[in-house]
């Protein structure tokens, strides 16, 4: 599905950040545009302070670069940019080399859905420097957000052990691809469905949704305004029961239930959306299932989150299924997930690959060189470790793999008694896309499916347990001395 182009219509070549396309005239100024390169998309920290993420937006990436062309209009603007003297910013030869270029890269990228941690390559991008470089911003933006947006959405699921989640988070979100993309990205991390109706047409995800407290304030009573929403949609009513006195609400909206039932429908269940939820839900279903109305579900929303639902559950609170907005939509307590994307090797002349580094005050944010692979390990359906490797190198036998910020944390896998996977997948060979699109139904399975092999103590949400990610022994080996190589230098 063409997400981007349906949404936007025009042409989104510019969706980037300047400096990548003076650095792409740069290349092209100085013969470089054409050699090939190696970059690497990836984040230094898992986000929410957790032991994972969820590796989502890979189907905004596909779409973007399927479409990756320069329009006219975007040419024109180009071509009214201008330098301090007020001179054109770009030759006019530069400009004609855009238009007429074609997408030429191969992409590798893990499967959305899929459970990734710091330092994994998310994607791979390799081919001409120019073009590598043109599409950061754009990669970056798609993948940071939605993986962000997923992983919070697949904290919430946990959170609510196996209670429906919503996402009504539409009226909050930070503009309406912040609401779209953000709606696509909860549903594959893990929610049941959503409120916003125009992503449930795009995505093919299930809409949901009660009604608001100004449906019961237009009528002369709370009774009069059941009513009339029962008789309205007697076939998808739950009765918002907070707007003046939750247990009168309650009390009122049994009393409609039972009319309405009594008719041949079937009332879904009531909404909580205030005051002390856990009381409030227990005081509901006794007086649901006091009445005979034990079928009725009990729903609750009000500035959710992970934290607040489990809680709610260690309360023992009587909720059948979580309605979270905000704090879901916003990715609230973490705006940003912090993926970079970094070269890691260029190729010479003769045709071989050479490994290259950036170097930091900070070693944690030294990158990983060379041609990169993620091998997940497994033992008895479980995730017991991941390998960052270069794809030259010779795996035979036993690796070990070494934690690429404490190089005190190692761990040895054996591949004889082990099962184990290259995540990284083809997506693009040669600037065509040779990936099979999946349905967001099989994202969200995928989702599951992955947080189910991960062990209950990577999943906790406070001091999570860190799971084992590390370099291959030669990788390690190699990124030290290419350290040691560029600080020596520095140092004459």
């Amino acid at each position: 599905m063409d997400n981007l182009k349906t949404t936007y219509k025009n042409s989104l070549a510019l969706l980037t950040d300047l400096y990548e396309i003076t650095m792409a005239y740069g290349f092209w100024k100085n013969n470089k545009h054409r050699q090939r390169a190696v970059f690497n998309l990836f984040f230094r920290n898992n986000p929410f302070q957790g032991g994972f993420a969820v590796k989502c937006g890979l189907d905004y990436v596909i779409d973007f670069l399927k479409n990756f062309k320069f329009s006219d209009s975007d040419l024109s603007y180009l071509a009214e940019l201008k330098g301090n003297d007020q001179k054109p910013l770009f030759d006019p030869e530069f400009l004609d080399y855009l238009r007429n270029m074609p997408f030429e890269c191969d992409v590798d990228a893990i499967p959305e859905g899929t459970i990734v941690f710091p330092y994994e390559p998310l994607i791979r991008v390799k081919g001409p420097l120019l073009q590598c470089q043109f599409i950061e911003s754009a990669l970056l933006n798609f993948i940071n957000f939605q993986t962000l947006i997923a992983t919070k959405a697949a904290r919430i699921t946990i959170a609510a052990k196996g209670d429906p989640v919503m996402e009504f988070g539409l009226r909050r979100a930070q503009g309406v691809d912040g609401s779209l993309a953000a709606t696509r990205a909860a549903f594959i991390g893990g929610c049941a469905g959503t409120s916003n109706v125009l992503a449930g047409k795009k995505f093919g995800i299930p809409v949901l949704g009660t009604h608001a407290h100004s449906w019961v304030q237009a009528f002369d009573s709370e009774t009069e305004a059941f009513e009339a929403f029962a008789n309205t949609l007697p076939n998808n009513t739950i009765f918002l029961v907070d707007t003046y006195n939750t247990p009168k609400g309650i009390d009122n909206a049994i009393a409609v239930t039972k009319k309405t039932e009594a008719k041949g429908h079937k009332i879904n269940g009531i909404r909580l959306d205030s005051g002390d939820l856990a009381y409030f839900s227990q005081l509901a279903r006794k007086k649901l299932n006091e009445a005979g109305l034990s079928h009725l579900k009990i729903l609750a929303s009000n500035d959710l989150d992970e934290h607040i639902v489990a809680s709610l559950k260690q309360q023992d609170a009587e909720i059948d299924s979580w309605g979270i907005g905000t704090k879901l939509i916003t990715a609230y307590d973490q705006p940003a997930l912090g993926g970079v994307y970094k070269l890691s090797a260029i190729e010479k002349n003769d045709g071989q690959w050479e490994d290259r580094i950036k170097l930091s005050e900070q070693s944690v944010k030294i990158n990983i060189p060379g041609l990169q692979q993620v091998k997940r390990f497994f033992k008895e359906g479980q995730m017991v470790g991941d390998m960052i490797f270069d794809e030259r190198t010779d795996l035979s036998g036993t690796v070990r793999i070494i934690d690429p910020v404490d190089p005190t944390r190692s761990k040895i896998l054996d591949k004889k008694n082990l099962e184990c996977e290259d995540l990284l997948k083809p997506v693009f060979r040669k600037g065509k896309c040779v990936y099979k699109n999946e349905t967001i139904h099989h994202l969200q399975k995928r989702t599951s499916e992955q947080l189910s092999l991960l062990d209950k103590t990577i999943k906790r949400f406070i001091n999570p347990h860190r799971y084992p990610v590390g370099l291959e022994e030669s990788l390690f080996k190699r990124r030290l001395e290419l350290i040691l190589k560029h600080k020596e230098e520095a140092q004459h």
